[in-house]
């Protein structure tokens, strides 16, 4: 028999910056979903997604000598009313159709388009450490793409005598549009501006119908892949997973004339590799799992030089072993993993001009993973982890052999627990709180900077009642002032952490 079921979610949000920006936080959120039944085999989900979106353009602070520059983390280094103006459109379907309880087709299709407009100041001159003093002139961006998806497989299982298998087969095809992306600068109106005493509106914004062009051009990457996978269970307690996928890409760049290139230029890249997987799971009792496995990636890097050349393709290697334990009959899980992997031309942002990027020779990351999760007592639930990371940049030109990448703490943990009561006048309340710890890391992977480590309190009242809920949290309870992270530059892109914030939610099912 067939049906229509539909969902619908809708958000609409207004805040204040954290920082000195004058621009709000502004976003609109809609999401109807649609799925028909076409018959007791065959399903059809409709998807949609659409958002506006408006905040500050926010380049975060600067560093002078080894740690960031102390100074307020709210204050605004660009403009206070620099802007960012996103839309976000997304439409597709999934269908699916079973032939037996054995096999299944499933097809999916996507088309996402999203476009940005960016204005800010820039610093177009290395800043003064001593006098904390920088060149700025206004940029404006505008980065429209447009991506088609279409994913195809086919799932079925057999038995081989007694080795059972679950067999995937598949094809994904792909087009990323990026076209007309432009770049505007004022360079007649850059002036210096001081970290330390700043004085705003000494710069007008850009007019991108009659400033000189930064940058401008357009790039198109058309990608197939088709793979294989089978996942066979060789023994009730044995299982192995074996599969090998090929991606085959080209992309096409024209960088047009601008401050960076005298003249037009044209350049395609074709890479194609073959890549492996392979897992092995076995338990020697039943609430207890051995693993392993091996994976090797491909992935282009969607970035671009300040040259306007490609970057050489993303290729990584993975090995993981670990335990998993499921306790307390299955609804307490923890895991111990280690793990090491090894990328090769990561992109990551040039130090000298943060709008382009470089690849950063070869990385690896090892280290161990400890994770716990699920409800201990009857409506008491916790969440925990901890990582411990060695991570190093192991080859590049540069001379960064031997340096820790950047933004990779050492020690991360978390912990989240809650308890919701189980009976009487106050059924349905929920008490929780965590704590988030980040040991120190490098700003760069130069190293020549390093952010703190920092320590959050977080915590969550709630209260649910005939589909009705209601929540507070409350991030960052006692207001520590901490640096969330960076992208790889000294003279922008240390972003702050939120200070205390509180949220409210009210949400109903019917």
């Amino acid at each position: 028999m067939g049906g229509v079921r539909y969902r619908i979610n809708v958000l609409s949000r207004t805040e204040d910056s954290f920082r000195d920006f004058t621009t709000n936080n502004n976003r609109f959120f809609i999401a109807p979903t649609f799925r028909i039944d076409i018959g007791d085999r065959t399903d059809l989900t409709l998807n949609l997604e659409y958002s506006e979106d408006q905040r500050p353009s926010d380049f975060g602070l600067v560093a002078i000598g080894d740690r960031v520059a102390d100074v307020p983390l709210g204050r605004a280094i660009g403009e206070l009313d620099d802007e960012t103006n996103t839309e976000f459109f997304r439409v597709g379907y999934n269908f699916e159709h079973r032939f037996s309880e054995d096999w299944k087709l499933r097809n999916a299709f996507y088309l996402t388009h999203y476009d940005s407009e960016f204005f800010s100041s820039f610093g177009v001159r290395p800043l003064d450490e001593t006098t904390g003093i920088q060149v700025r002139a206004p940029i404006f961006l505008k980065q429209p793409s447009t991506t088609y998806e279409l994913q195809t497989n086919v799932v079925g299982e057999f038995a081989t005598g007694f080795v059972e298998h679950t067999l995937l087969i598949g094809v994904d095809l792909a087009r990323r549009d990026q076209l007309d992306n432009v770049g505007n600068i004022n360079p007649m109106a850059a002036r210096p501006f001081n970290i330390f005493d700043p004085v705003y509106g000494t710069i007008t914004r850009v007019n991108p119908e009659t400033d000189p062009i930064l940058f401008e051009g357009s790039n198109q990457l058309d990608s197939l892949g088709i793979y294989l996978q089978d996942q066979v269970k060789l023994l009730d307690n044995l299982k192995l997973l074996a599969g090998v996928r090929y991606d085959t890409t080209r992309q096409e760049n024209i960088t047009l004339p601008s401050f960076f290139v005298a003249t037009k230029t044209e350049e395609t890249q074709n890479d194609d590799a073959l890549t492996p997987r392979v897992g092995l799971v076995y338990q020697p009792i039943e609430p207890v799992s051995l693993y392993a496995s091996y994976s090797q990636s491909f992935v282009p890097n969607n970035a671009m030089a300040v040259t306007g050349e490609f970057l050489e393709v993303e290729r990584g290697e993975q090995i993981e072993v670990g335990v998993r334990a499921e306790l307390l009959g299955g609804s307490f899980i923890t895991s111990l993993a280690y793990f090491n992997i090894t990328k090769e031309n990561v992109a990551t942002p040039d130090p000298n001009n943060v709008l382009f990027s470089i690849a950063s020779g070869k990385q690896r990351s090892r280290g161990i993973e400890l994770d716990a999760m699920g409800e201990i007592l009857p409506g008491w639930n916790l969440i925990a982890n901890y990582a411990y990371i060695d991570s190093k940049i192991t080859e590049d030109n540069g001379g960064l052999e031997g340096n820790r990448l950047f933004n990779v703490p050492e020690h991360n943990a978390n912990l989240w627990t809650t308890y919701e009561i189980q009976g009487g006048p106050l059924r349905g309340l929920t008490l929780g709180g965590g704590l988030n710890f980040v040991s120190e890391r490098f700003g760069d992977n130069e190293n020549s900077f390093k952010l703190d480590s920092y320590f959050l309190t977080n915590a969550v009242i709630a209260y649910e009642r005939d589909g009705w809920r209601g929540s507070v949290n409350f991030r960052n309870l006692f207001d520590i002032d901490y640096i969330e992270g960076t992208e790889n530059s000294r003279t922008g892109e240390i972003n702050p952490g939120e200070g205390f914030t509180v949220i409210g939610s009210l949400s109903v099912e019917f």
